[in-house]
């Protein structure tokens, strides 16, 4: 497993993980799926589907924090300026020796590269919002959320899966 077969994997994931069309009531079903996703992994995780400007699905597990809904805040701005994942924005900054601060000026206390948040992507429209987790290693944040749409897409997680850590 290297930094790039993990961004290849990313890309792969983003450019699956596409919705046809999207309405609250699909932000409910993602929302829904990922807290079931999340306790068949008995996992604790904050959880939040929002467009720029209007959060449509939050929940907090029992076993998190409020910093939860901070990392949660933090993650969702990083896709929302970079219409990537945040665990892609992470490993590109290591792999560039940089960080958000450095390249791009943009205050810690309001974004985080770290994983869990994922663009919410509707073909033909691009990225449209951001589907976030918290409450994990940044690694598993962010592939309970990559588990949980393509379950909901109807795609096998296998074909795109970041391979187990060594």
């Amino acid at each position: 497993m290297s930094v790039e077969d993990d961004l290849y994997r990313i890309a792969q994931q983003e450019q699956r993980l596409q919705f046809d069309r999207f309405n609250p009531d699909v932000a409910w079903d993602i929302g829904c799926r990922l807290r079931e996703t999340a306790q068949a992994h008995d996992a604790a995780v904050a959880i939040d589907v929002s467009l720029p400007g209007q959060q449509l699905f939050y929940f907090a597990m029992p076993g998190t924090s409020p910093n939860n809904a901070d990392w949660v805040r933090r993650k969702r701005n990083t896709v929302l300026r970079f219409f990537r994942s945040s665990y892609a924005t992470g490993l590109l900054m290591s792999q560039r020796q940089t960080t958000l601060a450095a390249a791009y000026g943009l205050d810690f206390r309001d974004y985080a590269d770290h994983g869990g948040s994922f663009p919410l992507q509707v073909a033909g429209q691009g990225c449209i919002g951001a589907v976030t987790v918290s409450g994990l290693p940044q690694r598993d944040d962010h592939s309970l959320v990559a588990e949980a749409l393509a379950g909901l897409l109807g795609h096998d997680i296998a074909d795109i899966a970041l391979a187990p850590e060594e």
